[in-house]
């Protein structure tokens, strides 16, 4: 199809036309829309990410770095997957120099998204970061990023999909006449823009349980919408030598991998919970899993040190209590002791008294 043909949608009637540029020239210089798309996708992550830093425990310093990183990596490897998978386009005799004709297009977003993963771990090892925690920022402004820039091959004229006679097709007209395909690109923006949403109220509503939990549900998200909708798009890189389309087969992957993760992680921090109660909402981390894990062990001892503690108190209130028998009789001697001479003396005087009284009788 010609990259300038006009484009319809006939559920918004007839009338419906738009017949958009490419490109426009500043100084000779012509400045692409799909650019400008992906422009400002990073430049939308960037913002939505650096506010929500706290998210992540990441600095506003931390998040310029990984806007970097991500520009860079992600740049050199959507550029390595598709070359990768048009091998005789760029490695063939002669063809070496299309590998820097960038203008012409030639990017594939899970070779940026491998890319930017392998920058991050680097980084998390320099700055000692969580790598759960840049790939959870990076799982938010993917999602923001490709939610806009698919608007970019709209643009273009490119990946859309197969004819359909849907109500939401889209008609594509040139000289050879019209043809109505599904709006691939689409389909793919609004669903990055529904795993957004339910991450950005997630995360919102509630308390993160540990690094790396938001990029799995992204990779889990993305990976089983990317797999349905690349079945129907017409442009999809194939395995070298096979009909299989290599990002379709890299989505199904990718989704088994991260929903099993996500539930092996449910699993186990449930457990946890069980075990330890509210302790168990204190583990950010699997370091600190693996930790408890370790306790296990000791927390065996500890139970039994807690008896031996309670027994040594019961016997120590025990001898209290015999100590309170033994002195509860001393002290009723000391009472009794202390009351006898009183009445021996009282005797006494009554004794002189009597012997009194008998000699004045007698005189």
């Amino acid at each position: 199809m010609n990259p300038d043909a006009v484009i319809s949608f006939p559920l918004f009637g007839d009338g419906f036309v738009l017949d958009l540029p490419r490109y426009f020239t500043i100084f000779g210089f012509n400045i692409y829309y799909y650019g400008l798309f992906v422009v400002a996708g990073y430049t939308l992550a960037g913002i939505y990410i650096l506010k929500r830093r706290k998210l992540f425990n990441l600095s506003q310093e931390n998040i310029y770095d990984l806007i970097i990183i991500a520009i860079l990596c992600g740049l050199v490897g959507a550029r390595l997957y598709y070359m990768i998978f048009n091998f005789d386009k760029f490695f063939a005799p002669g063809q070496w120099g299309n590998i820097f004709r960038l203008r012409e297009g030639g990017l594939a977003v899970y070779g940026g998204i491998i890319a930017s993963g392998l920058g991050f771990w680097v980084y998390s090892r320099i700055k000692k970061k969580p790598l759960g925690s840049l790939l959870d920022a990076a799982g938010f402004g993917l999602f923001i990023g490709q939610a806009v820039g698919r608007w970019g091959n709209f643009i273009n004229r490119e990946a859309y999909g197969v004819e359909t006679d849907l109500p939401w097709k889209m008609g594509l007209t040139d000289a050879g006449g019209t043809e109505y395909v599904h709006p691939t690109f689409l389909y793919e923006s609004l669903w990055n823009v529904v795993g957004l949403l339910i991450m950005h109220i997630f995360s919102k509503k509630s308390k993160t349980k540990y690094p790396g939990q938001y990029f799995l549900f992204y990779v889990a998200w993305y990976g089983l919408g990317r797999f349905m909708i690349e079945g129907l798009r017409t442009d999809s890189l194939l395995i070298p030598g096979t009909d299989n389309r290599a990002s379709q087969w890299l989505a199904a992957i990718s989704f088994v991998v991260a929903i099993g993760i996500l539930i092996f992680n449910f699993i186990r921090k449930r457990n946890y919970e069980t075990v330890y109660g509210e302790d168990a909402e204190e583990i950010e981390d699997e370091e600190d899993a693996e930790e408890l894990a370790e306790l296990d062990g000791a927390s065996e001892s500890d139970v039994e040190n807690e008896s031996i503690d309670d027994d040594d108190c019961k016997s120590e209130n025990e001898d209290d209590g015999e100590s309170d028998e033994i002195d509860e009789p001393d002290s009723d001697k000391e009472t009794k002791d202390n009351s006898e001479p009183d009445t021996d003396k009282e005797t006494e005087e009554e004794e002189n008294d009597d012997a009194k009284n008998e000699e004045e009788n007698n005189g």
